[in-house]
């Protein structure tokens, strides 16, 4: 059917739906009077006509606006069928043409409507109005004259107007409608505002919150960082209604063979319209025969099984908290047999945890601790921060030391001073670049020790001596082996974890979450050259954090980024985005994909199967109606069954 025509909203739907069930009375009175009274014959013609004219209305202008496009589609052949039976004095089957497919056609704009209102309910979750403080006075205005610098006060079970950060009280937030996460997440005031407003990118998970999430019960105040047309949400919505122009695979063959099958149809239909010359039988019936066929073979159900499935799908997803950019990765999603992760922030915290601090003999741990801290606290990596972190709670509060020229060393470490001592802390290749003492056995038999159990060591110099190896680990997420079990079940037969962490610290993380794979020392490069190794054998997802994982994700069959929420890069990078920092949402995803295909299949089953019966059946002698009413029967069968997507549930969730 015309599935791309749109009548103009709710009311238009409601109007198509009352000329439908108008033109069904008006034929269902004509066929009373013709069959059970005496009637004169002009009265039932008169009703049949009136039916004609109601059930045609919206089938003829969808037919006017494709034909002025330049496309031929099923709602013309409609018409030239009813027309053809009107002219052999049938009308009264030609009426009932018009009656069921425009019924038809309501009902599929209704059932279609319902997949596209779950869609459109995510932009009414952001309020319309904001309570701002500018200048020491509060105010309300509307939200889009919102903009970054703004604070904006949150009350008790209010629904946040945009995205930022809370600089003033704790609270918990449902942010369902964003991440899909089901339980509230607790969020507090950054520790320092100033920092925070002038460098927003470092304000980590626990201060970040969304608009339309809905506050708990404690008031805040909030940092705004992006204006309304640029929120998470805002950018959801408008992906997710791009997604539906983006066409899947299956969509792809659809219009192919719908680009055949309609020019055959129409062959057929005029070879028909002559098969009286060959055979003894009056142009009457050849010309019947031949309008049956072309209700039968008009391909109605197919040109809607896939859009309304893929359609339903996304809608399900993103009310999930899974961001689908398209037929395209959804259906991709659903066929792989193989899921790489990275290991940082995918399978684990991303939040490495000092396991271990080894002090070498005749040092104290204490000045380890308080040199490795007092350097590292001038440099922004994620080891750096939990080096100071962590020694500052193992000091117990005591007085550090101050570093001063640090430089960093990339991929081996950082160097600084210490009251004029130069200190060195990194890789072993450092000490020997930084012109120090080789590394000596009690140190190298340390970091082996440490390494061999997982751990990614940083070794301390001081001047000439070495103080001694801090441990850290990256400690995996506590939902990634059960999320593992469950694509297991899903049917993903090969899982694999690709990093950039030695070979002895990617087979630890891989042991404790269940992975029988894992590729370590592996560059950007080299992770896409690992992705297309496995891509070469069987399709495979890439699941990773969306930005230093971006080439591997666009090698993959689909990419699918961890916790998109509130990233651009992660939104624009993947295929799929999984808008909570929760690998639990993974199998979710998958498990929709999964029964998103099967529908596909089962929905192309049935309109072909049916266009299969039906062209032969109406050859043989099948009339119009019975033709009708099995075709558009299919119609329906496909939309409904598409329409079971929305209430998908993830049967392995807990």
């Amino acid at each position: 059917m015309s599935e791309t025509h749109d009548h103009g909203g709710k009311e238009s739907k409601f109007s198509e739906l009352g000329f439908a069930i108008a033109c069904g009375v008006s034929l269902a009175l004509g066929f009373g009077l013709e069959t059970l009274t005496e009637t004169p014959a002009v009265v039932p013609l008169g009703l049949y006509v009136l039916a004609y004219a109601l059930g045609g209305f919206f089938t003829l202008k969808d037919a006017i606006a494709s034909l002025r496009h330049g496309k031929f589609q099923i709602d013309t052949l409609m018409l030239v069928a009813a027309i053809g039976a009107a002219s052999l004095g049938q009308w009264a089957e030609g009426a009932l043409l018009l009656f069921l497919f425009s019924i038809g056609h309501a009902l599929e704009h209704y059932a279609m409507g319902r997949a596209r209102r779950a869609i459109e309910a995510l932009a009414e979750l952001a309020p319309e109005t904001a309570l701002v403080r500018r200048d020491g006075a509060t105010t309300t205005v509307p939200v889009e004259t919102l903009a970054p610098g703004d604070i904006v006060i949150v009350k008790p079970n209010e629904r946040l107007p945009a995205d930022g950060f809370i600089i003033l009280g704790d609270t918990s937030i449902d942010q369902a409608p964003v991440t899909g996460e089901s339980v509230p997440v607790d969020k507090r005031a950054v520790p320092d505002r100033e920092i925070a407003l002038n460098r927003p990118e470092t304000v980590t998970a626990e201060h970040q919150v969304y608009a339309g999430t809905i506050n708990g019960a404690g008031a805040i105040e909030i940092a705004v960082t992006r204006a309304s047309s640029d929120s998470t949400l805002a950018k959801v919505v408008r992906m997710v209604s791009e997604a539906e122009a983006q066409k899947s695979p299956t969509q792809q063959f659809t219009d192919r063979v719908e680009r055949w099958l309609v020019p055959g149809v129409l062959i057929l239909v005029v070879l028909l319209m002559f098969a009286w010359v060959v055979i003894d039988e009056p142009f009457r019936d050849s010309f019947y025969r031949a309008m049956a066929v072309l209700v039968a073979a008009s391909p109605c159900a197919l040109a809607i099984a896939t859009p309304s499935a893929v359609l339903s799908g996304v809608a399900r997803a993103a009310r999930g908290g899974v961001l689908v950019k398209g037929g395209a990765p959804l259906e991709n999603l659903g066929t792989v047999s193989a899921i790489a992760f990275d290991k940082t922030g995918t399978l684990t915290e991303g939040r490495p945890k000092v396991t271990d601090v080894v002090a070498a003999s005749g040092v104290d741990e204490s000045l380890l601790l308080t040199t490795a801290v007092a350097v590292e606290a001038l440099s922004d990596h994620p080891l750096a921060s939990a080096i100071v972190r962590d020694g500052a709670e193992r000091l117990g509060g005591k007085a550090g030391e101050v570093a001063t020229d640090i430089r960093s060393v990339t991929g081996k470490g950082v160097a600084a001073s210490i009251q004029n001592e130069a200190v060195h802390i990194g890789r072993d290749e450092l000490s020997v670049e930084a012109g120090g003492v080789a590394l000596t056995d009690e140190i190298k038999t340390i970091v082996e020790r440490l390494r061999k159990d997982g751990r990614t060591t940083m070794i301390v110099r001081r001047g000439d001596r070495y103080l001694g190896v801090i441990g850290l680990m990256d400690t995996p997420r506590a939902a990634a082996a059960e999320s593992l079990k469950r694509l297991r079940k899903l049917g993903i037969r090969r899982m694999i974890m690709i990093s950039g962490d030695n070979q002895n610290v990617a087979d630890a993380v891989a042991r404790s979450v269940g992975l029988d794979e894992a590729w370590g020392n592996l560059l950007p490069e080299d992770k896409v050259a690992a992705i297309t190794k496995i891509r070469d054998q069987e399709k495979v997802a890439m699941v990773g954090d969306g930005v230093n994982d971006a080439p591997a994700m666009a090698t993959a069959t689909v990419g699918v980024a961890m916790g998109a929420a509130g990233s651009d890069v992660a939104l624009e990078t993947a295929g799929v985005a999984l808008m909570a920092d929760d690998l639990a949402h993974l199998p979710f995803a998958v498990g929709l994909s999964r029964q998103t295909s099967r529908i596909i299949r089962q929905n192309l089953y049935v309109s072909l199967g049916v266009v299969g019966v039906l062209v032969p059946a109406t050859i043989f002698g099948l009339g119009i109606g019975p033709a009708v009413l099995a075709h558009e029967g299919s119609t329906l069968v496909v939309v409904f069954n598409a329409l079971r997507l929305l209430g998908y549930r993830d049967s392995g969730a807990t």
